[in-house]
């Protein structure tokens, strides 16, 4: 083999979502922020969603274009379904169809149990459960007129993971566990495949007060066997895999990406 036919082939190994067009909710910042770069990197035409933070999704955007990639920021929150329609139909009509859906949108917000207000467990529901289901419906209705579609869902070791003060984020992922479980079946004879990916610990804003903390950020990094906080960008090159063609024979379950923190736990 020739070093030009050589370098070809690990160009085109390296773009293998070419092509593809991804739709990730929430990818303004975070992990998000990150599967948007690197699908773009490997060669996907992306579709960055957002809310409420135009600058930083048009940010994502700049950067996808001047790496020679094609992105177009959508605004959309993923908790109304007239938005999410609205969203779907854009990126159809933008990019011509939607191959792959990223749920990445989420939120988390802390409180005691008996004293959570109702209106912060619908918000963290909506977002992170409601979310999910409507963005997938919508997506999917697109994917199953050509047989052929991926969604994943980016949950959290929090699905299997009891985490106190945050019961209605924990409710939201242990329901997106079972939705993807269920999903898996329906979506099957359509030609669609959907699984979930269960970060740990993450160096992403959410997770800034902990991080910030030297003391939590020690006892946090004693807790995970590799010692260490993950960083977006691994959790964005396991989504590259599952959004390839390589990885069409996933379906309806949990990729963990945790550093071995579940095990430490004895919650797998």
């Amino acid at each position: 083999m020739s070093t030009i036919t050589a370098n070809v082939e690990q160009a085109n190994a390296y773009r293998s979502l070419k092509d593809k067009v991804i739709l990730i909710t929430g990818a303004s910042t975070g992990i998000g922020r990150a599967i948007a770069i690197e699908t773009a990197r490997q060669g996907a035409n992306v579709v960055v969603n957002y809310i409420g933070k135009a600058d930083a999704a048009q940010e994502v955007v700049r950067e996808i274009e001047n790496d020679h990639g094609t992105a177009l920021a959508i605004e959309a929150d993923v908790s109304k379904s007239d938005q999410v329609q609205h969203m779907i139909s854009q990126a159809v009509s933008h990019l011509g169809r939607v191959d792959v859906l990223v749920n990445n949108a989420g939120i988390e917000k802390e409180s005691p149990f008996l004293d959570k207000p109702e209106s912060e467990f619908d918000a963290v529901i909506g977002v992170n459960l409601k979310g999910p289901f409507l963005c997938t419906q919508a997506a999917a209705r697109d994917m199953a007129k050509r047989k052929k579609g991926t969604i994943i869902n980016i949950s959290s070791v929090h699905e299997d993971l009891p985490f106190p003060g945050y019961s209605a984020y924990c409710a939201a992922k242990g329901g997106l566990r079972m939705l993807c479980r269920d999903l898996a079946l329906e979506l099957a004879p359509h030609g669609i495949n959907i699984v979930n990916v269960a970060p740990g610990a993450i160096d992403t804003p959410i997770n800034k007060r902990t991080l910030s903390n030297p003391e939590k950020k020690l006892a946090l990094k004693r807790e995970i066997p590799l010692g260490r906080v993950g960083e977006p960008q691994e959790v964005a090159k396991l989504v590259c895999y599952l959004a390839s063609d390589d990885a069409a024979y996933i379906t309806g379950t949990t990729v963990v990406i945790d550093g071995g923190l579940m095990h430490q736990t004895g919650s797998l």
